[in-house]
């Protein structure tokens, strides 16, 4: 497989070759279009017999090899796409600038008119600005993706505002179009658009936060849904809050939970106070209190019998008093590892941690336990004695153990 950088220089001597643009490289990949403006350049120093520059009274001359198109300043003939492209690329300014007056109504190097907006020479750079500005919004659909990389560069603005400008103001399809961009940025900015313009349903927002892959897009959609929802819309939770309720993601199902306030099903909020994620259940213990309950008195009635929600002891360390303790330290012994886990998670939350009660579970079969454990005991790692760390690095112990080990052993000679 080609590497980025060689598949630009043999996009580049296709190019000069005369293939067509659009079978010399991927013309739908942002990337292709930037390695070929860099190639164009590159391979000008180290290939000087694909292209030369030549002073002449008539000004400066470009030539892509024997009997190709030779144009001046002031171009001689048409030039084809291909020869069209690499001149859009070339280290010459004053060719950049020359080129530029034949890429009016051609599609096909559209994407390198957008590069060269962000030229570091200004009257190349204001040449193209002033190109693009005529080109019909519904073009710039298709390059959304480059003209966002382009705009991070310093000077790359241009072509954006241009891009953000039309999807606000444009036909709605041109957003639809883009909503299930492979191209994570193009998919924030559509997704962004469509909120603004209020462009999807609210089924179809909870849905997009409840699977969409991207986390920024799972966030906007999700506040977006929420905010839909009216006092005591208990009719839209079907459609807009149990989708967000039954998301893998931490903060759409946050989103749901607070939205069961909206609802006005406080109660149902009952099951996320043990939900694996923390900001899960401190939305959960909220919706409960605004509905008149206390949270404190249910985690300690599920931590009488933790096994089918082990975080019931994570979730009572977070909102109970230090009287508390005790309850959770008795389930450091408890057979099932997820439950151990969660024990030690709600004693750190309590600031209760015993060293004797949790260096036993640095030898615990789970992973999850030993890596509670080793987080509860970093502060107090010179307490435990060096030789039971050592005997940690054993290489019969499992992985999760020695790793422990090492992480102690060196909080302790970094404090030494």
């Amino acid at each position: 497989m080609l590497s980025r950088e060689d598949e630009s220089y043999e996009a580049v001597r296709r190019l000069a070759a005369g293939v067509a643009v659009d079978r010399a490289f991927d013309v739908r990949d942002p990337e292709s279009w930037i390695g070929l403006d860099f190639g164009v350049r590159d391979l000008a120093w180290r290939q000087p017999e694909l292209f030369h520059s030549n002073a002449s009274p008539s000004g400066r001359r470009l030539s892509w090899g024997p009997g190709a198109w030779l144009p001046t300043v002031t171009w001689s003939r048409k030039p084809g796409d291909a020869e069209l492209a690499l001149a859009l690329c070339h280290r010459d300014g004053w060719i950049r600038e020359a080129a530029l007056s034949h890429a009016e109504e051609r599609p096909a190097v559209l994407a390198l008119v957008v590069i060269r907006c962000a030229d570091w020479a200004g009257p190349v750079r204001e040449r193209a600005r002033a190109l693009l500005a005529t080109v019909p919004p519904d073009q710039f659909a298709a390059h959304a993706a480059l003209i966002l990389r382009v705009g991070r560069r310093p000077r790359g603005d241009f072509a954006q505002e241009l891009l953000t400008g039309a999807l606000h103001t444009g036909p709605a399809a041109q957003v639809q179009v883009l909503l299930d961009s492979g191209d994570r940025a193009t998919a924030r900015l559509a997704h962004r658009v469509a909120v603004e313009r209020r462009l999807l349903p609210a089924a179809r927002l909870a849905q997009t936060a409840a699977r969409h892959r991207d986390i920024v897009v799972q966030d906007l959609c999700a506040k977006a849904a929420v905010a839909t929802l009216g006092a005591g819309a208990f009719a839209q939770f079907t459609e807009v809050v149990a989708p967000l309720l039954a998301s893998r993601q931490p903060q759409v199902r946050a989103a749901g939970v607070t939205a069961l306030h909206q609802s006005g099903r406080h109660c149902d909020a009952e099951p996320y106070l043990t939900d694996r994620s923390a900001v899960v259940r401190a939305c959960a213990r909220w919706v409960l209190r605004q509905g008149g309950t206390d949270p404190a008195p249910l985690y300690r009635a599920l931590c009488a019998d933790p096994a089918a929600r082990p975080a019931a002891a994570v979730g009572l360390g977070e909102c109970g008093v230090r009287e508390d303790t005790d309850r959770v330290r008795a389930l450091l012994a408890h057979p099932v590892p997820q439950v151990r886990a969660c024990a030690v998670a709600g004693l750190r939350a309590l600031e209760t941690v015993r060293v004797d009660d949790i260096r036993p579970l640095l030898d615990d079969p789970s992973a999850a336990v030993v890596r509670q454990a080793t987080a509860a005991l970093l502060p107090w790692a010179d307490h435990i004695p060096p030789q039971q760390l050592r005997e940690l690095l054993a290489e019969d112990r499992p992985r999760h153990q020695r790793v422990a080990a090492a992480r102690l052993l060196w909080a302790v000679g970094a404090r030494a």
